[in-house]
């Protein structure tokens, strides 16, 4: 804007601002207000509004309403005062004060899912380095023994009634090892047992190291570590989506949702990580590593037509005759075009030989 034009706006009375509605957040009405008399020129701002925009049908006060009707005003004629002012004034604090608590629920219940994503992505993290996870692949292995071990011998129940079949059973679908039932039978003692298990799931582990090798088990490990974290943590996701949709109708009950979100949230997590732990150690020992074949190409046979013999058409053989394998002609190297070749530069024909001793001689 030019000089002579801010003089002509100004004389004019300066910018006249003009707003169908009041928003929500009193900082955006402000903005708009900002953009007339700015650096001390003069201006004005107004604002129209109605008794049915949302907010004063929701957040407004029934007073301004019943006022309006005890007065016997007529719909569509305009209303100017303080009342009016002040009830969109307490309508916007109590809308910003509303979607306040609103981003503060939400950073708390996010503040949940930071501490678990941490965790998850701190596993994938050294994983992706390439770091070995043996010694992390032997703490689940024990992990997933002693839960396999107390599911059907508890340390409290009696020895009748342990579940020596059930746990056979186990072990094999877990680890891919057999105990015979006649190894449960010799175990004196819960401890016995517990020993048996785990020197049985360590053994067969060692056997599948020799037969793999070091190096392709650690890889493998890594592998399938990356594999079950991300499966199963999508599918936690999905979960925690589903429990933060309804998990606001606790608060019907006299329970704080957001206690219970973390409560059910961490169960949630607990449940994902002991999921990850027994698959990645049952892919471990069942997983069946393919070696590629060294592929054997077949012998080429260079073949040509059949001779043609006396008395026969063209294209014609025999019947039972074989075709004749022969070997191909060299190709006659093709004289170059262009440039002269000197006597004693190397012929072109790729022998090694100079031009002079070679195919100069037969092209004369």
């Amino acid at each position: 804007v030019t000089e002579p034009e801010h003089q002509r706006v100004v004389e004019r009375g300066g910018l006249h601002i003009v707003g169908t509605e009041r928003h929500e957040s009193r900082r955006i009405d402000n903005q708009l207000r900002g953009r007339s008399g700015r650096q001390g020129d003069p201006g004005s701002s107004r604002f129209y509004l109605s008794l049915e925009d949302d907010l004063l049908r929701i957040f407004g006060s029934q007073r301004i309403q019943s006022i309006m009707d005890r007065l016997g005003m007529e719909e569509g004629e305009p209303i100017e005062h303080k009342l009016v002012t002040r009830a969109i004034a307490t309508a916007q604090k109590r809308v910003e004060t509303h979607n306040f608590e609103i981003r503060k629920h939400l950073l708390e219940y996010d503040d949940v899912m930071n501490k678990q994503r941490e965790i998850i992505y701190g596993m994938r993290r050294q994983i992706l380095d390439g770091a070995s996870q043996a010694d992390t692949v032997a703490e689940w292995m024990d992990d997933i023994a002693a839960a396999t071990l107390d599911g059907h011998a508890a340390e409290d129940a009696h020895v009748d009634d342990w579940d020596l079949a059930g746990l056979g059973e186990s072990l094999n679908r877990q680890f891919d090892v057999r105990i015979p039932p006649a190894r449960f039978e010799d175990v004196p003692s819960r401890a016995a047992l517990e020993e048996l298990v785990t020197e049985t799931v360590k053994a067969r582990y060692a056997a599948r190291e020799q037969e793999l090798g070091t190096d392709l088990l650690r890889a493998l490990e890594r592998h399938e570590m990356l594999i079950v974290i991300d499966t199963q943590w999508k599918d936690h996701l999905l979960s925690i989506d589903h429990l933060k949709e309804g998990i606001g109708l606790r608060g019907y009950g006299q329970r704080d949702p957001l206690t219970e979100y973390k409560k059910e949230a961490f169960d949630l997590f607990q449940d994902m990580v002991e999921r990850v732990k027994a698959a990645v150690v049952e892919r471990l020992f069942k997983v069946q590593v393919v070696r590629d074949a060294p592929m054997e190409l077949p012998p080429v046979t260079a073949w040509t037509r059949t001779q043609e013999t006396r008395g026969e058409m063209p294209g014609e053989r025999p019947s039972g005759a074989a075709p004749v394998a022969v070997s191909r002609p060299a190709p006659t190297p093709k004289t170059p075009t262009g440039e002269k070749i000197g006597r004693n530069d190397p012929c072109y024909c790729g022998s090694g030989k100079k031009y002079k001793k070679c195919h100069y001689l037969q092209q004369g």
